[in-house]
C-alpha cells in the first residue's frame, strides 16, 4: 500500500536551499524555522575583508592574515619598514658627499695585491697579481736579455726587479694598489737583489704600500727519495 504524499515529502532529505524547503515542507511554521536557522548560520560564518577574497569566497585565508597598519604611525613601526630605512638596497653614498666605492675597490681593502718572487739556482721569476690572482704582469730574466748561467747571477734579478717596477709605474698599476704583500720563494741570487731594490730609492713607491712579507718555500717532508745532487 502506497503511503500518502505528505509522509513522502517528510521522508525525503531536507535541502539547504532556500528554494526547495518551500517545496519539500508545506508547514508554514517549519519553513519558519528552517528559514531562521539559514539565518542563523549566514551570521556565524565570518564575513570577507576585501574585494579579492569575496569573490574567491576564501574565508579561511582572512582569518590568519595579519593586521595591516591603519596608520603612518603602525607603517613606521613594522620591522619591515625600519629595515628597508636602516640598509637601503640603493647606495647613496655619493648624494652625501662620500666618495664611490665600486665592487672591485670593495675586494682591495679586504685582500692586499701579490708581489711574488721565485729565485733559484738558475734563473728568477717576478709575478705581480691582482688581488683576485689575475697577473699583471709576469716576467723573468730570460725576458730582458739575459743568457744560460747569466740568468741566474744577482746582476740579472737586480736589472729584472728594476725594469719590473718602471713597467708598473709607467701602467699606473701603484697609485690603484693600497696594500700589498711580498711573497719570497726559493733561496736564490735573486731574493737578495729584489730586497735590495726594494729598499732602495727606487723602490719606494712600492715599499710604502707592502703590509706583509711572506715566505712559500716549498719544504720536502717525506716522500720519495731525492735526485742525487749534481756536482760540477
Amino acid at each position: 500500500m502506497k503511503r500518502p504524499l505528505a509522509t513522502a515529502l517528510k521522508a525525503l532529505p531536507i535541502s539547504r536551499n532556500a528554494n526547495s524547503l518551500r517545496l519539500l515542507s508545506g508547514s508554514s511554521a517549519q519553513w519558519d524555522a528552517l528559514k531562521a536557522r539559514q539565518t542563523q548560520r549566514e551570521q556565524a560564518q565570518p564575513k570577507p575583508l576585501n574585494f579579492l577574497e569575496s569573490v574567491l569566497n576564501d574565508t579561511s585565508a582572512s582569518l590568519h592574515r595579519p593586521k595591516r597598519p591603519n596608520s603612518m604611525t603602525d607603517l613606521s613601526s613594522n620591522a619591515a619598514f625600519q629595515a628597508l630605512i636602516s640598509k637601503p638596497i640603493i647606495d647613496t653614498g655619493a648624494l652625501s658627499g662620500a666618495p664611490h666605492q665600486s665592487p672591485q675597490d670593495r675586494v682591495d681593502d679586504l685582500e692586499p695585491y701579490h708581489f711574488h718572487v721565485y729565485s733559484h739556482k738558475h734563473n728568477t721569476h717576478i709575478t705581480c697579481t691582482k688581488p683576485n690572482r689575475e697577473p699583471i704582469i709576469s716576467m723573468s730574466c730570460g725576458n730582458i736579455g739575459y743568457r744560460k748561467s747569466r740568468r741566474g747571477t744577482f746582476d740579472s734579478a737586480y736589472s729584472l726587479t728594476k725594469y719590473v717596477l718602471e713597467r708598473l709605474i709607467h701602467t699606473g698599476w701603484p697609485m690603484k694598489m693600497r696594500r700589498l704583500e711580498l711573497v719570497l720563494r726559493g733561496f736564490g741570487q735573486g731574493r737578495e737583489a729584489v730586497v735590495k731594490v726594494l729598499m732602495s730609492p727606487e723602490g719606494k713607491i712600492l715599499r710604502e704600500k707592502i703590509v706583509r712579507v711572506a715566505d712559500s718555500t716549498r719544504i720536502k717532508f717525506g716522500g720519495t727519495r731525492s735526485e742525487k745532487p749534481r756536482r760540477l
